[in-house]
């Protein structure tokens, strides 16, 4: 029964991976590997303009470098805060081996919203930034159009806030 060993061995082994693995993957979620959409055509000219989502989010990217931003949320679990962030910062384009990502940093904040009363946390704990940055993707539509997204929420569910070119832009 030699061979009978062997095989329970191997069956064993089998089992204990197929326990083991969806434990070591379950916490890696869609974006926290991320590496990026691969665009590397977008340029600065192209991605300053008038920004906005379909929650009233607007953004301006001017050429200079400057922004200006109305009701922005948070990325990533910052999301789940509920708060809306409006005001002056800057912008800059990087590329690295994954794709462009756009570098938005607020640098003075003028107004702070909530999206709606049951989504904000208890704001003693956690109070809206007066600084903060954003890291969002450039990508392209379907109609090679530039967008702009980043994730928010849980990491296991890779929820994409996408921000299009503002209508008349």
């Amino acid at each position: 029964m030699a061979g009978g060993s062997g095989l329970r061995a191997w069956v064993a082994a089998l089992c204990g991976l197929l326990v083991v693995l969806p434990a070591l993957t379950a916490c890696a979620g869609p974006y926290q590997y991320y590496e990026g959409t691969g665009i590397h055509d977008a340029t600065a000219a192209e991605v300053a303009g008038g920004w906005e989502n379909v929650e009233g989010t607007r953004v301006v990217l001017r050429k200079d470098g400057t922004a200006l931003l109305a009701k922005l949320d948070g990325q990533g679990f910052d999301f789940e805060d509920g708060w809306r962030l409006s005001g002056r910062g800057t912008w800059q384009l990087t590329d690295d081996d994954g794709g462009q990502v756009v570098r938005l940093v607020l640098t003075a904040r003028t107004r702070v919203e909530s999206r709606s009363p049951t989504t904000v946390t208890d704001t003693s704990t956690t109070a809206p930034p007066s600084e903060y940055s954003w890291s969002f993707y450039a990508d392209r539509d379907q109609h090679d159009e530039l967008k702009l997204f980043f994730f928010f929420g849980d990491p296991d569910i890779g929820n994409t806030y996408v921000m299009t070119r503002e209508t008349g832009s």
